[in-house]
Parts: C-alpha cells; structure tokens; sequence
C-alpha cells in the first residue's frame, strides 16, 4: 500500500521519537510521527508530509485514549496551527511525562554502553507549572504571544500558565503596553522577539544574559555538581568550558578548588563574571565555536585535571579534538541540555578511556520532551 500525503488511516502508537512526536506504522510499513499522541493510543491520521524514509501526519481522532491523557491545563494548548506550541506535552500527566523522559535516557545510553544501575532516576521538578522564570515571545506590534504549533502562525497569549509569576506580570505588563507599531518586524506581516527574565527584565530584538529557565531546578543542578566535586582532590587545576556568568563557577570556587580557569565566548558574560571576583578563578575569553579551540586550550593549561562543560544544545561539536589532545583529565563533568548531543560527545570520552561513573537525569522543562543531563566521567 503506497503512502502519500493526504492519505488518513488509523494505527497504535508504538513509542515516542527523539522530538517527543508518537511514532506510528503505515500499513506499508514506513514509520510515521504524529504530535499529540502517547504509547499505546489507537489513534487515526492524516499524513502531511512524505519523505523518503519515514513521513508526518497531523492527530483527526484519539479513537482509544491512554490511562496517562489528560485535559491541558492551557485553553491554548493543541497541535494545530491555531494552537501555542510551547508546550507539546500537556495533554499527558507529569508522572507520565518523567516516566518517558527516564525511559529514553535509559534507553539512548544503553546503547553507548552505559548500564541501567549508573543511571540515576529522573529528578522531577517541584513544579509542574508557573516554574519558568523566562521566556522568548513573538509580537507584531498588536499580539504579543508564542509561535503555533505549525511554527508559523503568531500566537497572541493572554497568560501562560508555565511562567512563574515575576515572568507572568512581565507579560501582563508588556501587553498591557499593546498596541506599540514601534514592536513591528522590520518587514510588512512579520514579527520581532521580546525576550522577558524576571530577573532582567524584557528585552526587545536582542537575547538577554542566558541563565538556567527554571530556578528551583538549577538549584538541584548545582548541589548535584557540589556532591560530585566532593570526591576530588581539591589541588587539581579546574578548566571550566562554557561558563557564561558564573552558574556552576560559583559552585567550584565554594568547592575550595584554587585554581579554577573559567572559559566563555561571550564578552558580556565574562566581564559579569570577572566583576563577580570568586576566589581562585580566572576568566578568560575565548571563541570555543573556533577551530582548534580546545586543543588550543588544553595546550595552554596542561596541568588540568577536571573538566566541567556546559555547552548549548550543539554540544562539543569537536568532541574528538578536545578529547584527542593530549592532556591529564581525570575527572570530566558534563551538563548537557541536549541527549542527542550529549551521547555523540558521550561517545568519544567512553572511546579515549573514560567511564560513565554517574548519569543524572532531571527535568528542566516539564510540559516538553526536554531532559537535562548530569554526568560524571572518570579514567
């Protein structure tokens, strides 16, 4: 039976993709991803997409419901075009949604290698919403929201149940500001991003300084990386890669270590973090998107013994490079927001002579398929 786009049929969903989409099976065999589904719906589809070795389809009918569905707490919460896409997840429960994110990392690490016992489970977050301290919006001057679910349509949002309420007033705030034609993008029809913080502030056509979205969160993340450098030596040289202003670097200079080099591209963060003053760091400045980067750096600071990287969702990038340097790591901890990126770099430590000691999975951003990752390597 050929598939092609337009085509509806109805099938069980048998697991989840990497982007959290259901994955379904065409009676042709060619896997399809449908979003707004869970394991074990028997669901019917409407393809919208066919490539050449899987296709996309949009939900018509959930014709048997999982036990995990639940009605969204957000009106604007859906998959279509006339839907937010912030948070594609609400439609199951929390416990669900943490049950599948530990399912997955189990599973993806398994496959590097790394056995089940290492791997610590999920630490849920405390709030299931109003937890998120940031948030980049959309506007054109008249709405003030999130992009479609379809990503191309703009969203006008009145509240956004997954914000906390310094970043909700900011939003009641701004759009109370409504209409502003100065908020237009530069071309007819389009829009500009706002960026709100609320500990920054808001932000119009420019990112502000980033920090972690989800503030009871990144608590636990650095008690985690403080129980993890208990175990170390505290004469061994730190070189800290990606440390924008200073989340984890305050966290190794209460550690007692003396000599900490904190590395960041980024101007604005390192003179945040220079002014910050903590004991025994130096900070330094330096493109880690170049080439030969790292092993420019592990050149310069040969006596470093661990490592702590904090990357965005691109990773290393240049896992090998760094790694295929030769150097005197013992101990490298990694925090990653992305586990397809994660396992990439994963992979080059575990092929130069590193181990998995501890893995820990916690959930940054509940409502999403996003999992944070924590993890200590040792050779």
């Amino acid at each position: 039976m050929a598939l092609a786009k337009g085509d509806t049929f109805s099938a069980t969903v048998r697991d989840l993709g990497a982007n959290g989409h259901a994955v379904l099976e065409h009676p042709s065999g060619r896997v399809v991803f449908v979003p707004g589904a869970w394991p074990g719906e028997a669901v019917t589809v409407r393809v919208t997409e066919v490539k050449s070795r899987f296709a996309r389809a949009e939900l018509v009918a959930v014709d048997a419901a999982a036990p995990q569905r639940r009605s969204a707490p957000c009106a604007l919460h859906g998959q279509g075009a006339r839907h937010c896409g912030g948070c594609p997840w609400q439609f199951v429960s929390y416990p669900a949604q943490c049950a599948a994110k530990q399912r997955r990392v189990v599973a993806e690490l398994g496959r590097l290698g790394i056995a089940p016992e290492r791997i610590a489970a999920l630490l849920e977050s405390p709030q299931e919403l109003g937890y998120r301290n940031r948030a980049q919006l959309r506007t054109d001057g008249r709405r003030l929201g999130f992009l479609s679910a379809g990503g191309r349509e703009l969203m006008d949002v009145p509240h956004c149940p997954v914000l906390n309420p310094p970043a909700a007033a900011l939003l009641a705030d701004l759009r109370a500001k409504l209409p502003q034609p100065q908020w237009r993008g530069r071309r007819r029809g389009t829009w500009t991003t706002l960026d709100i913080d609320a500990e920054f502030g808001s932000s119009l056509g420019q990112r502000l300084p980033f920090r972690q979205g989800n503030d009871r969160q990144n608590l636990r993340m650095q008690q985690w990386l403080a129980e993890r450098l208990a175990t170390l030596a505290r004469d061994a040289q730190v070189l800290e890669l990606f440390a924008g202003s200073g989340n984890f670097t305050q966290v190794l200079a209460e550690a007692g270590f003396a000599d900490i080099v904190a590395v960041e591209a980024v101007e604005a963060a390192t003179r945040a973090l220079a002014a910050r003053a903590l004991p025994g760091v130096r900070v330094l400045t330096h493109n880690l998107y170049a080439p030969g980067a790292y092993p420019a750096l592990l050149r310069a600071h040969r006596e470093a013994r661990v490592l702590v990287l904090d990357p965005p969702r691109d990773g290393l990038q240049a896992a090998d490079e760094l790694f295929g340097t030769p150097n005197q790591l013992s101990d490298v901890l990694y925090i990653s927001c992305d586990l397809a990126t994660f396992c990439r770099d994963s992979r080059v430590l575990l092929d130069t002579g590193f181990k998995a000691l501890t893995v820990q999975p916690l959930d940054l951003f509940p409502q999403t398929p996003h999992v944070e990752l924590l993890a200590h390597f040792s050779r």
